[in-house]
């Protein structure tokens, strides 16, 4: 058992049956009354965030994950095919497990499993990815600083890019956003 003053983020708690992890969290000592953590958390099972408010006698329930490092393979139709770095045992998610991480995946990439008691949670993947660019229009000479075109890479995400990049490089893109990190 935790005791709520002691969370901290990142760690995952469990929460009315559910398995969350703290994205933020905030003590609240009102001038009048008790005081109080504000948290958000994030489900780990359907990927929901909610913000809950504890009083500070309250103790939560830690919840031990487990996490193993896969190489990604293939996707066939909407199956996508790992395979454990520990054991060459190959793992298969369908397109609703892996979500929005489809966008980032390329073979022959290392992510981690999350588990929690057998049960897969989902995947974690490295906070930058290497995409090749695919399709862009040519570059193109302003003389705006800030101006952005569409690429499209190799997974086939859109993804707004300096207008010096071109077709066949390579770049960095964020897998929290999206969004342009640069050149790879």
């Amino acid at each position: 058992m935790v005791d709520v003053n002691d969370i901290r983020n990142g760690m995952t708690l469990i929460v009315d049956g559910n398995i969350v992890q703290v994205l933020e969290f905030l003590h609240v000592k009102p001038g009048k009354g008790a005081a109080f953590v504000r948290t958000k958390l994030k489900n780990l099972r359907t990927g929901g965030v909610v913000e809950i408010s504890f009083n500070t006698n309250v103790k939560l329930e830690k919840a031990n994950i487990n996490k193993f490092q896969v190489q990604y393979l293939y996707s066939a139709g909407d199956t996508y095919c790992f395979m454990n770095m520990d054991t060459y045992e190959q793992l298969e998610l369908t397109s609703d497990q892996v979500g929005d991480n489809k966008n980032f995946l390329v073979e022959s990439m290392n992510v981690d499993f999350v588990q929690y008691e057998g049960e897969l949670l989902g995947i974690n993947l490295p906070d930058k990815v290497e995409l090749e660019v695919t399709e862009t229009t040519p570059p193109i000479k302003v003389a705006s600083a800030n101006a952005t075109k569409d690429a499209i890479v190799e997974t086939g995400l859109l993804v707004k890019v300096p207008l010096f990049i071109e077709q066949g490089e390579k770049i960095l893109v964020t897998t929290a956003d999206g969004k342009y990190s640069s050149r790879a």
